[in-house]
């Protein structure tokens, strides 16, 4: 008998509403440890709302997430990091005018516990911390093979790379669970597949949980575990890349109607 493991991650029963409006209705998955959960849907269909509310940027009126043992809800937004949460953005929110590794070094802010007056002097502990912190910073750098960039500024930086350096100011946060907002939107082909290698390589050598939002349906059907649709706040399926694409619902959504028809016939014929 398999054994079926807990899951990392729980969203169950999530309403989330706006004057009226449910931008999440009733919405429930779970997350598996080391699993790569990808959710898509139509614009507006609820996908970054989900991460806001995993977040804490938006409070929902009811349902519950928990992260492990944790209850989100009871948090403040300063401490979903300090959790094991990290997060990338569909439009890049990096400081241009930093290097790459200070953004990196950003990313570990969290992790570092010196005090004011050490940090100033770099002495003693502090002096042992940021050495440690830069050397985890590399370690990153390093996966990604970003080495030739370390010391640019971030604004120097082509678009791909700056996307990278997102994922990498993610993973500097050492997270346990990894949020991808549209990782390649705006990509050509190479920086793409650069971007879903990465992204594989982040479930099997690092051994992290990602919930992966992404409009490129080639990018999710090619590197997901499971994928959920969402449809105007709702859920309309959820199931392995290739039982969602047969999803009559998930046809409807994206292609209309008239689609489903000839999707219909054609897998009759």
């Amino acid at each position: 008998m398999a054994v079926v493991s807990a899951p990392v991650f729980s969203f169950r029963e999530v309403t989330l509403q706006f004057a009226g409006v449910r931008a999440l209705d009733d919405v429930s998955f779970d997350v598996q440890p080391n699993e790569l959960f990808a959710i898509i849907g139509p614009n507006g269909a609820g996908k970054t709302s989900i991460f806001n509310v995993i977040s804490r940027v938006y409070e929902p009126v009811s349902g519950r997430v928990v992260f492990e043992d944790t209850d989100m809800r009871r948090l403040k937004r300063h401490q979903v990091p300090e959790l094991g949460i990290a997060r990338t953005f569909q439009n890049i929110e990096l400081f241009p005018f930093l290097t790459v590794m200070d953004n990196l070094m950003l990313g570990r802010h969290h992790l570092m516990d010196t005090g004011i007056v050490s940090g100033a002097l770099w002495w003693g502990k502090a002096k042992r911390s940021e050495i440690e912190h830069r050397a985890a910073s590399e370690r990153v750098i390093e996966f990604l093979e970003i080495e030739r960039y370390r010391h640019q500024l971030v604004a120097s930086l082509p678009y791909g790379l700056q996307k990278r350096v997102e994922l990498g100011r993610a993973l500097a946060m050492e997270p346990k669970l990894l949020l991808l907002d549209e990782p390649v939107a705006g990509m050509n082909i190479e920086e793409t597949e650069d971007m879903a290698r990465f992204i594989l390589d982040i479930k099997s050598d690092l051994g992290i949980a990602q919930i992966l939002v992404e409009h490129d349906m080639g990018l999710v059907m090619d590197i997901a575990d499971r994928v959920m649709v969402l449809d105007f706040g709702v859920k309309i399926a959820e199931g392995s890349p290739a039982a969602v694409q047969r999803n009559p619902e998930v046809i409807r959504a994206y292609l209309g109607e008239e689609h489903k028809d000839i999707q219909a016939s054609a897998g009759g014929a």
